[in-house]
């Protein structure tokens, strides 16, 4: 268990996207792996893993009285989201002390990230750095297509990662950059570059993997179905 401090650490759990792509019906936050939500999953990983002391989750207001019963007894704030992932952040943002260092903002259907992920990113950022991410090679060949998808080229994969959360940053700076937020993006490290500071990577999990489809589900659902057996780096 990592030694570093979880006060001043708040995590915020952005949790209103809607499913369509899981075909759930609810929002996908809400949809069960294991019998148990995705977002509580995701919020008790974050809690169990030593380094986070609170946690906002957001989501969408008609949905902020049932996501509060799920959290009994935990250090766990609800508040209403905005029309996007981007206000959605901001508006956890606007929920935090003013006694908090870092910030981390995770996805709710990345039910599975192992503790290390969550410390790693941490501890990082304690270490005086402004922004950190998960990341993980990309191990396919990425073609660039034209508008017809035809093949232009061949991209050096040698230089890319897949970009994992949570990300965790300097409060004052994610602050900074959401203030200066234009457009609504879908990575927050992504507001940070856009102010011109830099974003530093640590090893993130292939079990971190965002659950986005009924495939992804399945393929989380035998994961958990066989989590008393410990995967080790080699077999992933």
């Amino acid at each position: 268990m990592s030694t570093v401090d979880p006060s001043g650490v708040v995590a915020i759990v952005p949790a209103a996207g809607s499913g369509l792509r899981l075909g759930a019906g609810v929002p996908k936050a809400f949809v069960e792996l294991g019998g148990v939500p995705m977002v509580l999953r995701a919020v008790d990983g974050l809690l169990g893993s030593g380094v986070v002391g609170r946690v906002v989750v957001v989501v969408p207001a008609f949905e902020v009285t049932a996501a509060a019963s799920l959290f009994p007894g935990r250090p766990v704030a609800v508040v209403p989201g905005g029309a996007d992932r981007t206000a959605s952040v901001a508006a956890g943002l606007r929920a935090l002390g003013s006694d908090v260092d870092v910030v981390l903002v995770h996805d709710a259907a990345r039910p599975l990230t192992p503790p290390d992920v969550v410390r790693r990113v941490v501890t990082a950022v304690r270490s005086g750095l402004p922004a950190v991410i998960p990341v993980l090679p990309v191990t396919d060949t990425v073609k660039q297509v034209d508008a017809d998808g035809v093949v232009t080229g061949t991209v050096d994969r040698s230089a890319l990662r897949a970009v994992q959360t949570p990300q965790g940053f300097r409060a004052s700076d994610l602050v900074r950059a959401y203030d200066a937020v234009v457009d609504a993006l879908t990575d927050d490290a992504g507001l940070i570059e856009a102010l011109g500071d830099s974003v530093h990577t640590v090893a993130g999990d292939p079990v971190a993997f965002k659950v986005t489809t009924a495939w992804d589900l399945r393929i989380a659902e035998l994961l958990l179905a066989g989590a008393s057996v410990p995967i080790s780096a080699e077999e992933r």
